[in-house]
């Protein structure tokens, strides 16, 4: 399957939907389907101007090492040459900490979905609430 527009903004609804919900800080969110391919991306009023590009990053990593972001930030603590290695090879846009999470069906990675804007935690748990409300497995690399 690949990601609709329409589905991408479902997503993004409830990622933002969930922030709302906990009372977090203003969220950025980045929709990316699976060839790394900007979908949909909402930036909620009180953000600084870098968060677009977080938000990207941290979905962009997940897409490009097939894994969520928590394990590229494990594996950053435990390999951080290969993890720069990485970021040095996609042009310094992966963000390697929670918040990226893989967007999976049955067929596999359909995309993912990058959250800024509170702590990773938090950013990584709204990114499963908006994969999930769409009907898909969220993978945190986790």
């Amino acid at each position: 399957m690949t990601l609709s527009l329409k589905v991408a903004q479902t997503i993004l609804d409830g990622v933002l939907a969930k922030g709302r919900a906990l009372g977090l800080q203003p969220l950025t969110v980045a929709v990316l389907d699976a060839a790394g391919s900007l979908k949909a991306l909402a930036r909620e009023d009180g953000t600084s101007p870098l968060r677009p590009e977080i938000a990207q990053g941290k979905a962009r990593g997940a897409v490009a090492l097939g894994l969520g972001s928590r394990a590229i930030f494990e594996r950053a603590q435990q390999q951080p040459y290969f993890i720069q290695a990485m970021n040095a090879l996609a042009g310094g846009s992966l963000v390697p900490v929670p918040g990226g999470v893989l967007i999976r069906d049955e067929s596999g990675i359909i995309g993912a979905v990058g959250v800024t804007g509170d702590t990773s935690d938090n950013d990584e748990l709204c990114a499963v609430a908006g994969i999930e409300a769409a009907g898909f497995t969220a993978d945190t690399g986790g």
